[in-house]
């Protein structure tokens, strides 16, 4: 009986919102009217309060959302969409997008992410990783999510996005999960999408996950979580192509920036690296992992990544590269420049024995590559340990390069400041002076100065207007 009238309630909810569209006017009536920045524009728009919305905090907006992107995603071919969401606490599960869409939070706006796990579906592993990060097995679905899609925007007047992890996290640490915990943003195969001007809060785990995409852009983001908060990352590009991450300030119980591109021999199978990949103006503070992480799961390889203009405050390392005997794969064509260090433990750290697995059939032979890691024009205060560059024994991690980079080190600075083995690379004009593997050079490193085709793509200024004009040639769809 009960599941009866919820489905007599999702029927009646979306005759509402179908049928008053339908006016002599053929819109809705205007009082919204805005401009904002995106990759696209939208010509026809509508709020969600439209579609039995309700913001107080406490009433699902699940069957909302979801009856508003199903309406709107009709207008794809005739000028694409937008769905605003209006000042608010608009509790909601998970939802999906849709092709030639924008999703606008008003910045009183918050979307509130349900506590009850009914709402959160469980959907597959991804196949590159071949188990849930958590758990082995599915994963709940993230709460905004998409896939193969094209020219999607999320963005907002800086409106918020409170994953209310809390209760997640307490699972993952009692061991109570079932599945891997959700994402606050999950894009999957696809390409043009925007990511902006937004505040996301207190993720369940990882915040952004653009995975198998391109031409992607994520800027203007408040990222925030407690320091202690287990896996928060805050922007985890895993194997996509042409992406620019850029002015973003992120608190995080993980690594702010994380590289990835699968796990082992699921990685290596999948075989699609990251690559062309552009990240400047970040400010971060981790005081436990690393401002940008290049692993640990970097099996289908990570390649062409330029960093710079980078803030990193209270941290505990400012490059990692992470990676271990049985991911394959490999790491090449780093360029980090024009980075400030306050408060470290490390300003460089490499690792080659990050030993985490996803089961037992990974490749005991499948060594990583690591290679033409350049690193130049940084200063750094307050530093425990300059660098800890370790490689594998057999595997060395070769190309490195550091120049032009003073480091100052803390009254309680560790003996040895530099811990360097299995290395091969050079180095000028680095203070305090470098371990004898990385040999004295004249000449700096390298950045490349050609700019990636991602820096080409332009953001519009776009007006919103709540008005959806349905002509004979959109009805005969709906």
């Amino acid at each position: 009986m009960i599941r009866n009238l919820q489905v007599i309630h999702v029927i009646l909810l979306v005759l509402a919102v179908t049928f008053p569209l339908r006016s002599s006017a053929g819109r809705f009536h205007s009082h919204d009217n805005f401009r904002y920045c995106a990759i696209s524009c939208r010509a026809n728009g509508a709020s969600l309060t439209d579609f039995g919305g309700v913001g107080d905090g406490t009433t699902s907006n699940t069957n909302a959302f979801q009856a508003a992107i199903a309406h709107l995603s009709q207008y794809a071919e005739y000028g694409g969409s937008m769905l605003f969401v209006p000042p608010g606490k608009w509790l909601t599960g998970s939802f999906n997008l849709t092709s030639h869409f924008t999703l606008f939070l008003h910045k009183d706006a918050v979307l509130l992410a349900s506590q009850e796990e009914s709402e959160w579906a469980v959907i597959e592993p991804l196949p590159s990783y071949g188990r849930g990060r958590d758990t082995e097995g599915g994963r709940y679905i993230s709460l905004i999510f998409g896939t193969n899609l094209t020219d999607v925007v999320i963005t907002g007047d800086n409106g918020t996005i409170d994953g209310q992890g809390e209760s997640w996290w307490n699972k993952f640490h009692k061991g109570e999960l079932q599945y891997t915990r959700p994402y606050l943003i999950e894009i999957m195969y696809s390409e043009n999408v925007q990511i902006s001007n937004l505040t996301l809060l207190n993720s369940p785990s990882w915040n952004i996950h653009p995975i198998y995409s391109s031409n992607v852009i994520v800027q203007g983001l408040t990222i925030l979580a407690p320091v202690t908060s287990p896996n928060t990352d805050g922007i985890n590009p895993d194997s996509c192509t042409n992406t620019r991450i850029e002015d973003c300030y992120i608190v995080s119980g993980d690594d702010c920036i994380a590289v990835k591109s699968g796990w082992d021999q699921y990685g290596i199978a999948f075989g699609m690296p990251t690559k062309q990949l552009v990240i400047r103006r970040l400010t971060c503070i981790s005081p436990d992992s690393a401002v940008i992480a290049l692993g640990s799961e970097m099996s289908g390889g990570i390649e062409d990544v330029r960093a710079e203009d980078i803030l990193a405050i209270n941290s505990e390392s400012g490059i990692r590269i992470k990676t271990s005997v049985g991911r394959g794969g490999y790491v090449k064509d780093i360029y980090v420049r024009g980075m400030t260090m306050k408060t470290m433990k490390w300003a460089f750290w490499m690792t080659g024995n990050y030993g985490s697995h996803p089961d037992n059939n990974y490749d005991p032979n499948a060594f990583p590559s690591i290679q033409n890691i350049n690193y130049r024009d940084m200063v750094a205060e307050n530093v425990t340990m300059a660098a800890k560059l370790e490689g594998i024994a057999g595997d060395p991690f070769t190309g490195i390069c550091i120049s032009n980079v003073t480091i100052e080190m803390a009254k309680k600075a560790k003996k040895v400041i530099w811990n360097c083995t299995n290395i091969e690379g050079v180095s000028s004009s680095v203070v305090p002076k470098p371990c004898d593997k990385l040999q004295d050079q004249e000449s700096g490193c390298d950045f490349p100065e050609v700019p990636l085709p991602i820096d080409n793509v332009e953001i519009q200024t776009c007006s919103y207007r709540r008005k959806l004009p349905l002509g004979d040639h959109v009805l005969k769809h709906l």
